[in-house]
């Protein structure tokens, strides 16, 4: 309860004590027992109400503490990172161009609205997306962007417009080619990445080690990469270099973040030992 409001509602309820006492005193004038009737029934509704608006004011106060984490586009792009897998707050620095000094602090921000959380190992921190709940706040704050705001589609419309010559699979569609069998999906983010988590079945060829790797591929099967989402152009870069060395490719119209969001089939890399890396 707010100081003034905590004064104003003690000073009445001292004035009804005043005519409870002055009561008891002249017991014969019955208008006063009424007046402290009705009094006593109008403070009580009066507190009822400066505690409902204490209450609402500090509930949005918790809640505004979200939408503050999430008023910085570094530290949007630090969610989107940390959405691929468990990072350092030195891999993050090196990723998002920023100081290791900026980040420790967006990532304490990120912290305090349990948008991220933190584990120790050893002597370093390694940060993640708190859970599902907060990766799908992200996803739904960055459609919202994408479907209301138009320089968000203007952006995107110019950095990416050289991708219209690339035919982009939906999650739908790659989903029934996968129980088709006649399909192979390639995870050309960088392999820490694929280790944290990948779609189900997908082989980790990093776009950056693709050219080399060619020979492992069959060219009898239709290529699906994909990378961190669809602002990402690794997978672009994928599909342009296999086209040009005769396969069929496409790329996936979404990254591995939206495929987990949606419960899909998901697995982690393994050890030699058979436990996860």
């Amino acid at each position: 309860m707010s100081r003034l409001s905590s004064h104003w509602c003690w000073h009445w309820a001292a004035r009804i004590c005043q005519l409870e006492t002055a009561d008891q005193d002249a017991s014969s004038h019955p208008p006063k027992k009424q007046l402290v009737k009705y009094s006593i029934i109008w403070l009580n509704s009066s507190m009822n109400l400066v505690a409902k608006r204490d209450f609402k004011d500090s509930l949005f106060e918790q809640f505004a503490l979200i939408g503050k984490a999430l008023s910085s586009g570094r530290r949007l792009e630090l969610l989107e990172l940390l959405a691929q897998g468990e990072r350092s707050v030195e891999e993050l620095a090196e990723q998002a161009g920023l100081s290791v000094a900026n980040v420790s602090q967006h990532l304490q921000i990120l912290r305090s609205a349990r948008l991220v959380a933190m584990r120790k190992d050893g002597l370093y921190a390694r940060y993640r997306v708190a859970n599902d709940r907060a990766l799908k706040l992200w996803l739904a704050l960055r459609a919202f962007g994408e479907a209301e705001i138009a320089e968000v589609q203007h952006l995107v419309r110019n950095f990416l417009h050289d991708r219209q010559d690339l035919e982009a699979v939906t999650v739908e569609q790659l989903r029934s080619r996968l129980d088709q069998g006649n399909v192979m999906v390639v995870d050309v983010r960088p392999e820490a990445e694929y280790q944290s988590g990948h779609i189900r079945g997908a082989v980790s060829m990093p776009v950056a080690e693709l050219e080399r790797r060619l020979k492992q591929l069959p060219k009898r099967k239709t290529i699906v990469a994909y990378c961190r989402g669809p602002y990402c152009v690794f997978a672009d870069e994928a599909v342009r270099l296999l086209r040009a060395r005769g396969y069929r490719a496409q790329r996936l119209d979404q990254g591995f973040p939206e495929w987990k969001v949606l419960g899909l089939p998901t697995e982690v890399a393994v050890t030699t030992t058979g436990g996860p890396v």
